[in-house]
Order: C-alpha cells, then structure tokens, then sequence
C-alpha cells in the first residue's frame, strides 16, 4: 500500500499524467467538435499519424516548433476537407469514409516520410519544446514541479478545452454546432446553414487531431515512426462518448485515462513477480468500465451519422 501511496504523491506521476493527456485532449476536443455537429469523423487516427509526421518534417526542413503545430493543422483540416466532402456533401457512409481517410493518411504518412526522409540507422531528430514554468505558479508546493515540466502545447491544449466549452454552450455559434447535430433542419428553419456548419466542425476538428499528433513528435519525442499513434485516435473516439460530448468531461477524461497510463508504467517497476502484460492492459480495462458507466448516462445527438439533405425530413 506504501508504494502505491508513494506513486500517487509522486511529481513525476503527475507531470507525466499532464504529457500522457495532451495529444488525448487534442484529439477528444476534434472529435467532439466533429460528432456534435452530426459527423462521426473515424479518420482520426490517420489524421493524428499525419499530422505527427508533416510537422516534424516541417520542423525538420528549418521551420520553427509553431510553424510546425500550424502545418499539423492545416494538413488535419485538409483531410477534413475530404471528410467532409464525402460525407456531407455525397452523404456517404461516415463509418466508411472515416476509415478510409485513416488508411490513406497513415499509408501516406509513411510513403512521404521514407520519399522524403533517407533510410538510416536509427531516424533523424530535432530539437522539440522545452518544458516552460509559469510564472507565479512555479513557486508553488508540487503543483509548480509538475506544471514546470510542461511544454506550451500541454498548456494551450487545456486553454483550447475551457474555450471550447464556453464556445459550445455560450455563444450563438455553439448553438448552431448543437442544433446541427440534434436537428438540422429545425436549424435550417432558423436560418442555419447546417451543410456550413458540418464543414466548418469537421475542418476544425480534424485540424486539432492533427495537432494532438504534431504533439507526439514536436514535444512528447523528437522523432517520427509510422506507428507512434498507437492507438490514441480510437481512444479518442471512446472518450467523447465518456464525456457525454461536454469539453470539461472530455479534459477529465483524458486526465483520467492518462492517470491509468502512467500508473501502470510505474507500478512495473515497483512490483515485481506480475507479468507487464497485465500492467498494459490495465487502463484499457479500467478506461473500459468507466466508459461503460457513464455511457448509460450520455445522450447522443440525435442526428450524429445522419446524412442531411435540404428539404428532405
């Protein structure tokens, strides 16, 4: 019990917890934005693996860290685009089209990195973000060393969480992006474009899961592999559903689900006799029980997946 109390007490849990959940935050923030204008957007894993490789290799060819996040972003809302266009404007399958935009943008990735990129022994870095400390926080008991540990994007994710939440229940833009999702021909009949809106929300969205990815190779690393997602985009996608499509519960979760990440690494060195896979799978399982609670109480828009015509009911 001791190791355990001393792993929760510890700085570096919790800095790790905050970099874990960054590109979730990310990712979560675009795919909620996508769902809750009425679009599934299942490309997100392609779009994070993208937008990882294009703004390491922006960053790579001489452009600065930002630069880099903004070439992420405009290559997510590119792949958006096609999302979009396939979706809203053909009104084909979203399921369909999602993996789709996720097998192209992957293979893509690769095929760009290695025509780009020469084959060497181990891949070529740069040089990422530095952990910043805030002033006026830095000096505080164990909050100022974990949050000193962070680099700008975990910073700017958290902002981009609290912003979203004030934009989609606040403001007359975030009302149309709801009633597009529940109803878009009563937003119609409000004088809603609801085609513009879905455009505008899967473009958006897709430009922020591109930026979840920028993360992973900008700041959590300082290289790109083909395989580095690993799986977030799908978590992603399970987190927007645990958030019951609300952003504060979206940033909760990503927390929550990074918690569990980076418990189970340290409790592979501290104890011993129990297979790692065991450790592994622990915050699939724990994430997969949480989901299953609070998916009994999440209300889906009632137009998510259905395609919308004009004039048509």
């Amino acid at each position: 019990m001791s190791t355990f109390v001393d792993i929760v007490a510890s700085v570096g849990l919790w800095a790790a917890v905050l970099r874990i959940a960054t590109p979730l935050i990310f990712g979560t923030l675009g795919a909620l934005l996508c769902e809750r204008a009425g679009v599934l957007n299942l490309g997100i894993e392609g779009i994070m693996t993208f937008g990882a490789m294009v703004g390491w290799l922006a960053v790579y060819h001489g452009a600065d860290l930002w630069t880099g996040l903004l070439v992420a972003a405009l290559a997510g809302a590119v792949f958006g685009l096609l999302h979009a266009a396939l979706t809203v404007t053909l009104g084909l399958s979203q399921h369909v089209s999602g993996l789709g935009v996720t097998l192209f943008a992957s293979s893509f990735s690769y095929y760009l990195f290695r025509l780009i990129v020469p084959l060497a022994g181990s891949p070529p870095t740069i040089v990422p973000f530095a952990p910043v400390s805030v002033p006026g926080l830095a000096g505080l008991p164990f909050v100022g060393p974990v949050l000193s540990a962070q680099t700008p994007p975990t910073y700017l994710a958290v902002l981009l969480a609290l912003l979203l939440a004030y934009v989609v229940f606040r403001t007359p833009l975030g009302l149309a992006i709801r009633m597009t999702g529940e109803n878009p021909h009563a937003a119609e009949a409000q004088g809603v474009n609801p085609m513009a809106v879905r455009y505008g929300a899967v473009i958006a969205g897709s430009a922020l899961m591109a930026v979840g990815g920028a993360f992973l190779t900008l700041s959590a690393f300082n290289s790109f592999f083909p395989t580095m997602v690993q799986g977030r985009g799908w978590i992603c996608i399970a987190l927007v559903v645990f958030a019951s499509w609300r952003p504060g519960r979206a940033l909760f979760g990503a927390l929550l689900f990074a918690f569990f990440d980076a418990f189970q690494l340290r409790l592979q060195t501290a104890v011993d006799g129990v297979p790692y896979q065991v450790f592994l799978m622990t915050p699939y399982i724990l994430s997969i029980l949480a989901l299953c609670v609070m998916a009994r109480r999440a209300r889906v828009p009632q137009a998510l997946m259905q395609p919308y015509r004009r004039g048509e009911r």
